[in-house]
């Protein structure tokens, strides 16, 4: 997505909020085709290649997962991020098995949206493969392979959320309450102080000095 302009269908039937995304995106130079009914944006998916779908779930005419599952079962890999106001597990649950690429639930920060399209789009463009390689440190997202110095190391799967979480975006800083929303996904209750514990956890695994804190903003992997 750096520098390149993407075509996006963004399927939103509140007003407010389909207008501010609208806006936010094509701020950012790329080209938005805003629809706000299911009808609308099925026809459109069938004849236009979109570089990315932004989909609400709950649409006047029906559910955002049947368009999904329509892309899916026509084989079309298109990135989908869902954007809905339900934060109920077994939606995301549902929207992932179903084959969406992310999830928020609004509200959401504009800027969020954004890092969260570049993340997605980076792993269907060819700028980022499956394996990322930092300085004594190898992970391979496909098979969730981590190797430090060498050696092969398990994590459980709290730690490897976290871990992915992280290098998205090598570097950049992922905010708590992102990680709070990653450790939330594995559908049981979480206490405030868990990302923290699972922060500790996954420094003892990795080295310590690989994640540095941002205090009062969240964490980066070095």
């Amino acid at each position: 997505m750096d520098g390149e302009v993407l075509r996006i269908l963004l399927v939103e039937d509140d007003q407010v909020l389909g207008g501010a995304l609208r806006d936010h995106v094509a701020a950012a130079g790329h080209a938005v085709d805003w629809f706000a009914t299911l009808g609308d944006a099925t026809a459109a998916a069938r004849t236009v290649p979109y570089s990315l779908v932004l989909l609400d779930l709950r649409l006047p005419d029906g559910q955002g997962l049947s368009l999904l599952r329509r892309l899916r079962d026509e084989e079309n890999s298109v990135p989908v991020i869902i954007l809905t106001a339900h934060d109920q597990v077994t939606d995301r649950i549902e929207a992932l098995n179903s084959g969406a690429d992310d999830y928020l639930v609004k509200p959401f920060d504009l800027g969020e949206l954004t890092a969260r399209m570049l993340a997605v789009s980076r792993r269907y463009d060819g700028k980022a493969s499956s394996r990322i390689r930092l300085p004594g440190i190898e992970i391979d997202q496909t098979s969730r392979i981590v190797t430090v110095d060498g050696e092969p190391l398990s994590l459980s799967a709290r730690e490897w959320a976290l871990l992915d979480k992280l290098v998205e975006r090598p570097g950049a800083i992922v905010s708590k309450d992102q990680l709070h929303n990653t450790l939330y996904a594995f559908g049981s209750e979480i206490e405030s102080n868990t990302v923290e514990v699972y922060i500790s956890r996954l420094r003892k695994r990795i080295g310590h000095d690989r994640i540095e804190t941002h205090r009062g903003v969240g964490y980066s992997i070095r």
